[in-house]
């Protein structure tokens, strides 16, 4: 007898339900000396169509370039958007010594995906872009994707829209 693999199933079209109590602006756990900034953007279809039952979850390093339990989960709201306060991240380094640049790691979660969608946010007033090994793995004229826009200074605000397809697609990686 051979068992075959059974196919992953899409989390549905009542997925929001179970995410209900994560509405709202969220915190990632920081040490006293992370500088705090908020995100916020939008998660639409390639024909501008606002995806609204996202669930986003993002990953950081402390400022020691640690993950430890720096995460959040974010709902987005009827029109695709999202927005949550959260702690700069450090900048890890990997084992081979080369220095990642700050970054949030990103997890999609959504109806009609068999498997979550994962990304990077990195920011654009980060010196350490220029060298990121995963970065510059991007093409770069699709690089712009995956990095926030500062758009206010105090307090910091970054904006980064998420595209799911169509000609500004976000590059999204396999893992």
């Amino acid at each position: 007898m051979t068992l075959l693999r059974t196919p992953s199933q899409t989390i549905g079209p009542f997925s929001s339900i179970g995410f209900d109590w994560l509405n709202g602006s969220a915190t990632v756990v920081a040490d006293g000396s992370m500088e705090f900034l908020t995100i916020e953007g939008r998660i639409h279809d390639g024909d501008s169509r606002p995806v609204t039952d996202a669930v986003l979850e993002f990953w950081q390093a402390d400022s020691d370039g640690q993950y430890r339990e720096g995460f959040t989960r974010i709902v987005a709201n009827a029109e695709g958007r999202f927005q949550f306060l959260t702690p700069k991240p450090g900048s890890i380094v990997a084992v081979d010594g080369t220095h990642h640049a700050p970054h949030l790691l990103a997890m999609i979660f959504m109806r009609g995906l068999l498997k979550q969608l994962y990304t990077r946010l990195y920011f654009s007033d980060e010196a350490l872009n220029a060298r990121d090994p995963i970065l510059n793995l991007v093409p770069s004229a699709r690089r712009a994707t995956l990095i926030a826009r500062r758009s206010t200074s105090e307090p910091p605000t970054y904006g980064w829209d998420l595209v799911l397809q169509g000609a500004h697609e976000t590059v999204f990686f396999d893992c």
